[in-house]
């Protein structure tokens, strides 16, 4: 139990660099489509790469704020609930070794899987299995 308060700090040393590490990135910055607002028609291809970049931005800065929410609320989970961090948030088992790779995860294995579902059917079995 002597190492308890030493993976807990370890933890929280790791979430804050995670934190600092996604706030150093900043966001994207998302070109207008146009560069003249006035202009009309122009070459399709500049515009769907125009597009094509905006999309990309928009995801990235969703995913970065989606990553910066969960290292946040593990920090809270942390600081207002040491002694039940790292266990599962819905059976109660320690977490185990995919904290240390990913130490935002609330759940276990187990029930990440139960959670995300498992793909339907047993797949393919061999090469040359096509059903």
């Amino acid at each position: 139990m002597n190492s308890r308060p030493a993976t807990l700090e370890r933890l929280r040393k790791r979430l804050l660099e995670l934190r600092a590490e996604i706030l150093s990135e900043g966001d994207v910055a998302i070109e207008p489509a146009r560069t003249d607002p006035t202009a009309v028609g122009g070459e399709d291809e500049a515009q769907a790469l125009a597009e094509m970049n905006q999309v990309i931005a928009s995801k990235r800065n969703r995913e970065r704020t989606t990553a910066l929410a969960r290292v946040q609320a593990a920090l809270k989970r942390l600081d207002e609930a040491p002694g039940d961090f790292g266990l599962c948030g819905e059976c109660g088992d320690p977490i185990g070794k995919r904290l240390e790779v990913m130490p935002y995860v609330e759940l276990c294995v187990e029930c990440q899987h139960a959670r995300d579902g498992s793909p339907k059917g047993p797949g393919r079995r061999h090469l040359r299995d096509f059903r």
